[in-house]
């Protein structure tokens, strides 16, 4: 596996998921209760934006070790593990929301951010285990940057939007590049979103890592009014062996429930 994949995958883990939202919704045009509900609508003042949430209000907000049952948070990310967007180039401009969730960064401009850590429990090998065996069990866990940012003015529902469009356009596949170093990711599959938020998305996408090995990197991004939860989620046995992993749906379902 390419140690830059490695590397932020077991730190930054980067999977997110668009999960394509299509609505919609209409009737004939000739439907008098419809053009009447239409007018009524127009009438009506539009919803105010939410309140985007301050760096104070943010790290109120974020993940502590209390809210997970499981595996352990790190509240100081290290700052390494900050990657900044313009360290992110990608073959095709549309595909770097992509690239910007997988290295745990985040799309579009945040008012502000906050950055938590959490890994799973290292799972004990099996009696007998050969040395390879013992080192895939140890390292099969998931590990994640999660990342909160609040946006003005719509930001945060943009940011969705443009995570769906990068999802559908770069379905085939694309390549980022971080510090010099390329990545390429051969497909992206989209997946069940995550419940209890007011939009959410989810992704598995699969790199292209050494020998052959085409390695599952999953992730999940959530809204609630002007905030977005990334989760990036890398398992560094299967990002060796090429296996598929489980997503840890209980820490988006905490910070979830922590954003009310």
């Amino acid at each position: 596996m390419r140690r830059t994949v490695l590397r932020r995958a077991a730190v930054a883990a980067s999977a997110a998921a668009l999960a394509l939202l299509a609505t919609a919704c209409g009737g004939s045009s000739g439907d008098k209760g419809d053009d009447g509900r239409a007018a009524q609508a127009d009438k009506s003042a539009p919803a105010a934006p939410a309140k985007a949430l301050s760096a104070a209000e943010l790290e109120k907000a974020a993940l502590t070790q209390a809210d997970v049952k499981s595996g352990k948070v790190v509240t100081k990310v290290p700052a390494q593990d900050d990657i900044a967007q313009d360290k992110v180039t990608a073959d095709d401009p549309a595909c770097k929301p992509l690239a910007y969730l997988q290295v745990g960064s985040y799309v579009g401009k945040p008012a502000a951010t906050v950055k938590r850590s959490w890994a799973g429990d290292a799972k004990k090998p099996a009696a007998g285990a050969s040395a390879e065996e013992k080192m895939l069990a140890l390292t099969d866990r998931s590990k994640t940057v999660e990342t909160l940012a609040s946006y003005d003015d719509g930001g945060a529902e943009q940011a969705m939007k443009d995570l769906r469009a990068a999802a559908t356009k770069c379905a085939g596949g694309f390549s980022f590049t971080v510090d010099g170093e390329k990545t390429k990711v051969v497909k992206v599959t989209t997946g069940t979103a995550p419940e209890g938020a007011d939009e959410a998305v989810a992704l598995t996408w699969f790199v292209d890592a050494e020998e052959g090995v085409k390695a599952p990197v999953k992730g999940a991004v959530v809204r609630k009014g002007a905030t977005l939860a990334y989760f990036p989620v890398l398992n560094i046995a299967a990002a060796a062996t090429g296996k598929d992993f489980d997503f840890p749906t209980e820490i988006v379902d905490a910070q979830i429930a922590k954003l009310g």
